[in-house]
């Protein structure tokens, strides 16, 4: 079967189905393409966990092989941002027996086990369904949001140069939340914004004057939490993030840092394209290495004039 180049996750690029359907990005017909060769699903994990430690991770997050028997061989491998009902549907109907993700299946242990399309519906939806697909699954969440990779992202899709982190891992330096970055040549906050636009296909939420000059940057996946206050601490012009709340975003600007609201989700797709090549580092065949589509779950209405 001829396979599509891997796109990433977040970036813009013509819109697949959405949540209701996930489309595997590198599936054009039928399952995965059947390779030979050898990798329980524990080797996958274990070769994952050395990049992305547990001992990273928060202490209250959970991390590596939520579900799943580690003996079994992998076959194939589906990469998601989340492990949802339809999500573990798309893998096994390609063939996959592994889905990787970025989220979780659960924080607080689910309460029942019950086939339902949404834990909204059943706490263990998502952990009753992957048994009975035959998906083993797993997660890397704040240990991937701490990696060296992941310093790396955001800067690089914006074209901005890395210069630290803001909140280090103690003990090392290139771990940790938030990338202080500055910009390869002169740029105001509107151009920033325009980019992030143009690099993410979505409009983000921008707090400032779009004519300020942007000398330093802090970039930040997901929500922004602490790390709005250290991106002003450290002197940055603005914060691009995954998720800022209402009242942090109004500090944080009052106290004279401008903002850029991503949406949580729209920053960490592009953490489905990491994944997977840490997938394929780890001895997966690239053709065996799918990732499901999750970007159009929502959308903003068209502007109607009444």
């Amino acid at each position: 079967m001829a396979s599509k180049k891997i796109k990433i996750e977040g970036s813009k690029g013509k819109a697949t189905q959405g949540e209701g359907k996930p489309e595997l990005l590198r599936v054009e017909v039928g399952g995965l393409r059947a390779k030979s060769f050898q990798l329980s699903v524990g080797a996958l994990e274990q070769a994952l966990l050395a990049e992305f430690p547990a001992a990273d991770a928060e202490e209250w997050d959970r991390t590596g092989l939520l579900v799943g028997d580690p003996a079994a061989p992998v076959r194939a491998v589906a990469v998601a941002l989340d492990p949802t009902v339809s999500a573990i549907d798309a893998a096994a109907d390609a063939g996959a027996n592994v889905l990787v993700t970025h989220h979780p299946a659960y924080l607080t242990p689910p309460t029942s086990f019950q086939p339902a399309s949404s834990p909204a519906l059943n706490s263990g939806a998502v952990v009753y369904r992957a048994i009975q697909r035959g998906v083993a699954l797993m997660n890397f969440h704040t240990a991937l949001d701490v990696s060296a990779r992941a310093q790396r992202m955001l800067p690089g899709m914006l074209g901005l140069s890395l210069r630290g982190v803001v909140e280090p891992k103690a003990g090392c330096a290139e771990k940790g939340y938030g990338q202080l970055c500055a910009p390869a040549e002169k740029m105001t906050l509107g151009q920033l914004a325009a980019r992030c636009t143009s690099v993410f296909g979505r409009a983000p939420r921008v707090w400032g004057s779009f004519d300020r000059a942007v000398r330093a940057v802090v970039t930040c996946t997901g929500s922004a939490g602490p790390t709005g206050r250290a991106a002003l601490a450290a002197g940055a012009d603005v914060l691009v993030a995954g998720e800022v709340k209402y009242h942090d975003a109004l500090d944080l600007s009052q106290a004279g840092m401008a903002v850029i609201d991503l949406g949580h989700d729209t920053s960490e797709l592009p953490f489905c394209g990491v994944l997977a090549a840490s997938v394929r580092d780890a001895g997966v065949p690239d053709e065996l290495v799918a990732v499901v589509s999750q970007r159009d779950r929502w959308s903003y209405p068209e502007a109607v004039r009444v």
